[in-house]
């Protein structure tokens, strides 16, 4: 034990020296730069208050006033603005006051001699309460306590920070990463926020973002282990397993408004190119240049659209050369310009690791560009997982980061791939009781995928300027967003419990402020060759024997599953199963899924339009149904259910057999199913039928949906076919188009055409671009 608190010292001490004056340089080299509005002492504890905006405000507590007054932590980009806020003080009291909030920090009288039952149990902590609330004075929140519990970790002196905020009997909460329990609101349950492969219902993903139903978020300025207590016992509870502070922000209005604040503080999701709306085609693996052309090839031939073409892993020589083995694809250049003059774009799997026995362990592990043990010694794979394979690049390390984009750059890209797949971003060795460059990986538990998107997007956007970035990821932090990524929920099961369990998942990712989620359509896992149908496959099996094995209604969770991915920002189809085309279960399961396929190149106006959209507000548009019916107490629990921009509901089929369902229409709206026009009053449940080829769909009365025409990729221009109008009330849609390529949508170079139904006139407008609103005009198509 004293060795490894010896070399823990060691790699620690710059950092305990470096917290007196407000964290790492490593950590505010990342951060935004803050100035206190205010520093109060509270009996010893230091309480810093800072105004982002109107209705953004950051706490931070501490018992040393340097870590109170220091820069929020990864993540944050914005600069702290004093504008429209006044600060006064009353009774003690400091109160802090804009057009949209007030926060007080509550006088604390001088605490005194403590009683008998207070020298036992009483907190060491001077108390610190913060209450916030509207500009009417309307109660929002209250923090009412906090904590610093001291013990060791890694060898190092530290504390276990956390905090206590008030809730109520009717507060309902969302958000906070990935957790694939399958349970959409978080109240009354117990999440650890930490990224984590191995979590028994599939990896989760810590993002401390939260947001309530009482018109406020939180984010938790913490990266190390969180555990999150939402609602239970009266209060929720945070709890970060290493901090010297607690630092907090809260943002108050709308989701929208909350949504457009997370924006502010950590950064613009950026529009990406127009092929990740398309469909995806991925498969572990294929395994060589020819399989990859003969796939592409099969799309076309079948007049099927396809956008991107995957490459996943082992198509290098070892783990972590960086390289392509010519055995199997010997002119991956050629290969890459066949793709794109058939119009379809490639990713490429890169992975963090890297062999004893490869080109580049050496020189980085004398660099010191590794995740290290207390003895400052790379760690190599994982024995628990009987994983044994390669080091792990310490992306903490801006350098580290710098020579392995240069690598991708010069060894990948340069043979002409589009775009790149990140794998292992949580990272795949779990860091607790490791180091990094800035520190303990217990510490900084979860900002990897922060760190690693952050170098491959900034030397993509560095080296290719013309080119949009693309990143796939399975893991995120706050912020990543920024850095272009796609998230998508790692290695899951190809089960019915799986499928179900994606539809909540994904509603608490996107209300955690990251927009782009998928999942593997279809389940990655190896496919059971048996079957565990309880009732008769909807779609026959027999034709499909050479995939799907004796798994009878495999074919039948594939359809229901992309008919719900069609749905869902990222369509991408892979798995570890000998084919993943869509023509690989047989000509019943073909023809459901290519039904979809069609119709999500058909919504791709709408798709697009919704990505600018987002880029422009922050906003998701795969939103839980709390989100846009916040006044409809049935909405709050509904993770079965979603919005799909303002025009779609979803409800998608995730139970083997099952022709017809219960779908919820919330109130104060009507509602017309999207396949027979039939229109229905909202706030009521019906039952809707669900053949096998049909997702249950519904479009909101006074709703735009631009359609597209029939294209093989987005590389082909796409002329509006119909725009389609849901009469009940005004409506309003935004449509935009521009290249889907290139960074030039961010100095404002694009088609926009803003379309306004007139409900009692019955007419439709449009103003903008001329060109697209003359298509748009001449396709008009009103559903009655």
């Amino acid at each position: 034990m004293e060795r490894l608190n010896t070399g823990a010292r060691r790699w620690t001490a710059g950092l305990v020296s470096s917290l007196a004056l407000g964290f790492s340089a490593g950590l505010m080299a990342t951060s935004a730069v803050a100035a206190p509005a205010a520093v109060m002492d509270r009996n010893g504890s230091y309480v810093s208050v800072e105004t982002y905006a109107p209705n953004i405000v950051r706490v931070t507590i501490s018992q040393d006033r340097a870590l109170a007054e220091a820069a929020p932590g990864y993540g944050f980009t914005a600069d702290s603005d004093d504008k429209g806020w006044r600060h006064d003080q009353k009774a003690g009291a400091d109160i802090f006051t804009s057009g949209a909030l007030s926060l007080e920090v509550v006088a604390q009288p001088w605490p005194g001699a403590p009683s008998q039952m207070e020298r036992y149990f009483a907190p060491s902590l001077p108390p610190v309460s913060v209450k916030i609330r509207k500009a009417d004075g309307a109660p929002i929140v209250s923090m009412t306590g906090w904590e610093m519990s001291p013990h060791v970790v890694s060898g190092e002196r530290t504390y276990q920070a956390g905090a206590s905020f008030s809730t109520s009997a009717d507060e309902h909460f969302y958000g906070l990463g990935q957790n694939q329990e399958g349970v959409l609101d978080l109240r009354g349950r117990s999440i650890t926020c930490k990224h984590d492969y191995d979590a028994p219902a599939g990896e989760t993903v810590c993002v401390p973002f939260m947001v309530s139903n009482k018109g406020y978020g939180i984010i938790w300025d913490n990266p190390s282990e969180t555990k999150v207590y939402p609602a239970v016992n009266g209060r929720t509870l945070w709890q970060s397993k290493v901090g010297e502070r607690v630092s907090f922000f809260v943002i108050t209005g709308s989701y929208d408004e909350i949504y457009a604040g997370y924006r502010k503080l950590t950064g613009v999701t950026p529009l990406p190119p127009k092929a990740a709306f398309g469909y995806i085609q991925s498969k572990a693996r294929y395994e060589s240049q020819k399989q990859i052309l003969d796939v592409a090839k099969g799309y076309r031939d079948r007049g099927y659209p396809l956008d991107v073409m995957v490459l996943d892993w082992f198509y290098w020589t070892r783990m972590g050369q960086l390289d392509i083995d010519p055995t199997y694809f010997p002119d991956p250049a050629a290969m890459n310009k066949e793709l794109h003059d058939n119009g379809v774009h490639s990713i490429i799997s890169v992975w963090p690791r890297f062999e004893k026995e490869g080109r580049y362990f050496n020189y980085l592990a004398d660099k010191g560009w590794f995740l290290k043990d207390a003895d400052g010694k790379p760690v190599d794979g994982l024995p628990f997982r009987s994983d044994r394979t390669g080091a792990l690049i310490d992306s903490t390390n801006p350098q580290a980061r710098e020579w392995f984009w240069g690598k991708i750059r010069d060894n990948i890209a340069s043979k002409g791939f589009d775009w790149f797949w990140l794998d292992e971003t949580e990272p795949d060795l779990v860091p607790e009781g490791y180091f990094w460059s800035i520190g303990s990986g217990d510490r900084y538990r979860n900002v990897f995928p922060l760190v690693h998107t952050q170098g491959v997007a900034e030397g993509s956007r560095r080296d290719r300027p013309d080119k949009r970035n693309l990143i796939l990821s399975r893991a995120a932090y706050i912020g990543t967003q920024r850095n272009g990524a796609l998230f998508w929920s790692s290695d899951i099961q190809p089960t019915w419990e799986a499928l179900k369990r994606q539809v909540p998942t994904g509603l608490n990712f996107t209300a955690s402020g990251l927009a782009y989620w998928g999942n593997d359509i279809g389940g990655w896992q190896w496919l059971p060759q048996t079957t565990t149908a309880t009732k008769p496959p909807l779609l026959d099996p027999s034709d499909a024997r050479d995939v799907v094995g004796q798994n009878n209604d495999y074919p039948e969770l594939f359809a229901r599953w992309f008919q719900y991915g069609t749905f869902t920002p990222t369509l991408r189809v892979h798995g570890m199963r000998k084919d993943t085309e869509v023509w690989s279960y047989g000509k019943g399961t073909e023809a459901v899924v290519a039904k979809y396929l069609k119709l999500r190149y058909a919504l791709m106006p709408y798709l697009y339009s919704m990505g600018h959209s987002t880029y422009e507000t922050g906003a998701p548009f795969m939103r839980g149904l709390f989100m846009d019916f916040p006044n409809d107490p049935k909405v709050v629990n509904l993770g079965d259910q979603y919005m799909f921009g303002p025009a779609f509901l979803v409800a998608p089929i995730t139970d083997q057999g099952v022709t017809e369902r219960d779908v919820y229409l919330p109130a104060g709206a009507d509602w017309y199913d999207y396949w027979t026009g039939k229109k229905v009053a909202g706030g009521q449940t019906i039952k809707v039928s669900a053949p096998i080829d049909t997702i249950p769909l519904f479009v909101r009365a006074g709703s735009i949906v631009p359609m597209g025409a029939p294209i093989q990729s987005t590389a082909t221009p796409q002329a509006i076919s119909a725009v389609k109008v849901y009469p009940g009330r005004d409506a309003d849609f935004t449509l935009y188009d521009d290249d889907g390529v290139t960074n030039a949508y961010e100095k404002g170079v694009g088609k926009t055409v803003k379309l306004h139904w007139d409900d009692k006139a019955g007419k439709l407008t449009a103003t903008g671009d001329k060109g697209l609103s003359a298509q748009a005009l001449a396709a008009v198509q009103v559903i009655r």
